[in-house]
């Protein structure tokens, strides 16, 4: 089944809050930093590890346990100084997964030359998909899909040898498989048959409120 990851959250503000909580939510181990007393007792309602620490230390966040995460994502607000400090102290740790929120295309430009492949946007993202809902009517506007419906891809291990049809995942858990990519292949295939039978390490993904997702991962 899906692996649950160890994520570190650098910046606890308007985006690594909300995105610590929603990974929390999704069963993975969060640690959270910020330099902010505010932010960090925010947080501490939500996440089992959170501490008030300058992240741009090397010291301290070797302490805290940086460099044994999964991944760990920077979101220092508008400071690309700060986000840069913060990166060379992961790398000097030996971190290889980092996602760095991003403030502008210069630094873009600048994450990436120091090695960052995974940078994001945020407001540009959103604002992506507000343009989509506005001038189109999709799926989500059809069936009045809520903020609790969310996709989770999973990787196949105990299912393997089954069938959608042997696994009854819509009756059981009120859960859809809407595509699958085989071990192997780089393209997923969508709207799987009852018939397809799953093999270890091919992945699937789940559309469902995350409570009945959370079931499933456990079925």
């Amino acid at each position: 089944m899906s692996e649950k990851k160890e994520i570190g959250i650098i910046g606890l503000g308007k985006f690594g809050f909300p995105l610590a909580r929603a990974l929390s939510e999704l069963g993975h181990s969060v640690v959270g930093v910020d330099n902010s007393t505010r932010f960090v007792s925010q947080a501490k309602d939500i996440l089992a590890h959170v501490y008030k620490a300058d992240a741009t230390d090397e010291t301290a966040l070797e302490q805290i346990g940086f460099k044994d995460l999964d991944k760990v994502i920077v979101s220092t607000g508008d400071s690309m100084e700060v986000s840069i400090l913060v990166i060379l102290s992961l790398q000097s740790l030996g971190v290889k997964d980092i996602c760095v929120k991003a403030v502008s295309e210069k630094h873009k430009q600048v994450l990436q030359k120091l090695g960052v492949t995974d940078v994001v946007f945020p407001e540009a993202f959103v604002a992506l998909k507000l343009a989509h809902r506005l001038t189109n009517s999709g799926i989500h506007d059809y069936f009045r899909l809520g903020s609790g419906i969310s996709t989770r891809e999973i990787k196949i291990d105990k299912w393997a040898g089954k069938t959608l049809r042997d696994l009854d995942l819509t009756n059981k858990f009120q859960v859809q498989v809407i595509a699958c990519k085989k071990n192997g292949e780089t393209e997923f295939s969508f709207v799987p048959t009852a018939n397809i039978t799953f093999a270890e390490d091919d992945i699937v993904v789940l559309m469902g409120k995350t409570d009945d997702i959370l079931k499933v991962e456990k079925f």
